[in-house]
This record gives structure tokens, sequence and C-alpha cells, in this order.
């Protein structure tokens, strides 16, 4: 359940709520694999909002989802029930949170036309939201934090769901999804760059 990074928005926003919600929650019985499989459930519900066309609605609850995350986490060692199990489940469930917002972002944004450019730009922003977690999962022989600063470190998951949210709210689905896209690709190809370079001749 321990966080390997937190992002910007996650240390300046996410946290100063999701740490007070987990010391209440650590004076109930809930447990943190509890907390990660809620957050999966406000993803749900996002995306059902962004099919229904309630694109504020939604908007809240992603960042809500984003937000909820959080909790497990600090829960854990609060409660003193860190596993490695339960990390490995937050992050595959983070995984279909991710999907399932997009899926939503897409559904919406595309309307009743089905536009084949809103689907493609859609495809390229889960492509590459996938892309950014799996470069972190795969990196080897590097340090864990090889990819937080700068550049490289600008399209991570609070990132994107705070632009979901902002997005959102302006009404501005398309553009939403292909900044996603954008920035999550691009800093795929920077991580991969900077990876050749730090792993050449290892």
């Amino acid at each position: 359940m321990v966080s390997v990074y937190d992002g910007f928005v996650s240390r300046h926003l996410n946290r100063r709520i999701s740490r007070p919600l987990a010391r209440l929650l650590a004076l109930t019985p809930v447990t943190p694999n509890q907390v990660s499989i809620f957050s999966l459930g406000v993803a749900v519900v996002a995306c059902l909002a962004f099919i229904s066309g309630y694109n504020i609605a939604a908007a809240i609850l992603a960042q809500a989802s984003s937000i909820i995350d959080g909790i497990d986490g600090d829960l854990a060692r609060l409660k003193k029930m860190t596993s490695a199990f339960g990390g490995f489940m937050d992050s595959i469930l983070d995984r279909y949170t991710d999907a399932l917002i997009i899926l939503g972002l897409t559904m919406w944004s595309a309307g009743d036309e089905a536009r084949l450019s809103v689907w493609v730009t859609g495809f390229w922003a889960l492509a590459g939201t996938f892309a950014v977690t799996y470069t972190r999962a795969r990196v080897e022989n590097l340090p864990r934090n090889v990819f937080d600063r700068g550049l490289m470190s600008a399209a991570s998951r609070d990132v994107r769901l705070l632009i979901v949210m902002i997005g959102s709210l302006a009404g501005q689905g398309f553009v939403t999804l292909s900044i996603l896209a954008y920035l999550t690709n691009l800093v795929v190809i920077i991580r991969m760059i900077h990876a050749r370079r730090a792993l050449k001749g290892i």
C-alpha cells in the first residue's frame, strides 16, 4: 500500500484531504483494501455519469476517485496493515479506474455521432496512460524515482485525473482527451530516451 511516488497534485492537493480522512477511517473497521475497491466503485459511477452526459458530476467523481485512492496507503500504515498483496491489488484496480474514466470521457466526447476522431484520440489517451504506468513498472537497474522529476513526471496519475476534472468542468471533452493523448505519449517517449541513455552500458 505504500505509494512509490506522490506527484505534485497529490502532495499539494489530494493529500490535504486524503490524510485527514485516513485518520478518521483508522477509527473504524474499514480496511485499506475496502477503500481501494470503493475508489474503483467511484470511478464506475464517474464513467456512467460521463455516458449519461453529466460531465460536472463525472468531473467531481473522477477527482474524488483520485483522492480516495490516496487513502488506502495511509490507512494501511495507520492500522499497520501494509501488505504486498494490498499494493498489488491497488495498482491493478488503478488501471481499471483509469480505463473506466477515459472510456466515459471518450463516450461523452463522441456523443451520439460517435466520431471516429474522438475514439482514436481516446485510444491514444488510454494507451499513453497505460504506457506511462508501464514505463515505471518496467524500469530495471535504475532507481525507482528515476522518472520523478521534470517532464518525465508530467503525466503522473494525479496530474492526469486533475486534467480530466478541469477539462470536464469546462465542458471540453475532446480537448481533454487530446491533452491526455499528447501528454502521456510525449512523456513515454521522453522516458524511453532517458532510459536508453541511463541504461547504456549496463
